[in-house]
């Protein structure tokens, strides 16, 4: 599904030269679920935009289903996010007097659907994410946390991505709220969604099958986990 070879990034202000990410290769095969953990610094972001084609690496190749990333012209990145990716992220990035339903509709508006297609996708996909029906007609500003990150992963799974990544989706929620987020997870992956998950928090970490480990812009580990 993802294979990274010699995956090298710079960062270049003036004559000074950042090396973000450098030489990281690894695998992930369909239907991992599979936690990329690190410090602040670590280079986990830099690497967490370029799995989502949101920025190409300085050198080496990045392979998603078979297609080569690391090649691809800023329209055909646009493309590669809309079809194969489902993005989650911390800040949920809802709108906030919208209702649910139309927040998870939202990445259909320019597809070739009708309007009773785009809600009826939507209504799966949020029963698919384990919310609720009875809120489906809510605002997203009426919801708990929780509540939100759902609608957050039902829009994620509205294009049948290839992969879903999730960049810090307990970062605003407590602990009981995170585990029952983290459970969301781990079920949509035993449905067979492969999911990469970008987190600073080892508690996050251990809902994941696989843990790579990354500090100072290289791979210090990657190791299965035992549940």
């Amino acid at each position: 599904m993802i294979e990274c070879k010699n995956i090298r990034k710079t960062y270049v202000n003036g004559d000074v030269e950042t090396q973000a990410v450098s030489d990281v290769s690894f695998h992930i095969d369909k239907g991992e679920f599979v936690a990329i953990i690190g410090p602040s610094g670590s280079g986990k972001s830099t690497l967490m935009h370029i799995l989502g084609a949101l920025d190409t690496p300085t050198s080496g190749t990045y392979f998603l289903d078979g297609q080569e990333v690391s090649t691809l012209d800023d329209d055909e990145l646009s493309d590669l996010r809309r079809n194969k990716i489902g993005f989650v992220f911390q800040s949920f990035n809802l709108l906030p007097r919208t209702t649910v339903l139309r927040n998870v509709m939202l990445p259909l508006l320019y597809s070739d659907t009708t309007e009773k297609e785009r809600e009826e996708k939507a209504r799966k996909s949020l029963e698919y994410a384990g919310m609720e029906e009875g809120k489906f007609l809510n605002l997203s500003n009426q919801l708990s946390g929780g509540q939100m990150q759902r609608v957050a992963i039902a829009r994620s799974l509205i294009n049948d991505p290839a992969i879903i990544l999730a960049d810090e989706p307990t970062g605003n929620l407590d602990t009981k709220t995170s585990a029952v987020v983290m459970e969301t997870f781990r079920e949509l992956n035993r449905k067979g969604h492969t999911i990469i998950l970008i987190t600073h928090e080892m508690e996050v970490a251990q809902f994941a099958d696989r843990v790579i480990t990354i500090r100072d812009g290289v791979i210090e580990k990657d190791v299965k986990n035992t549940h």
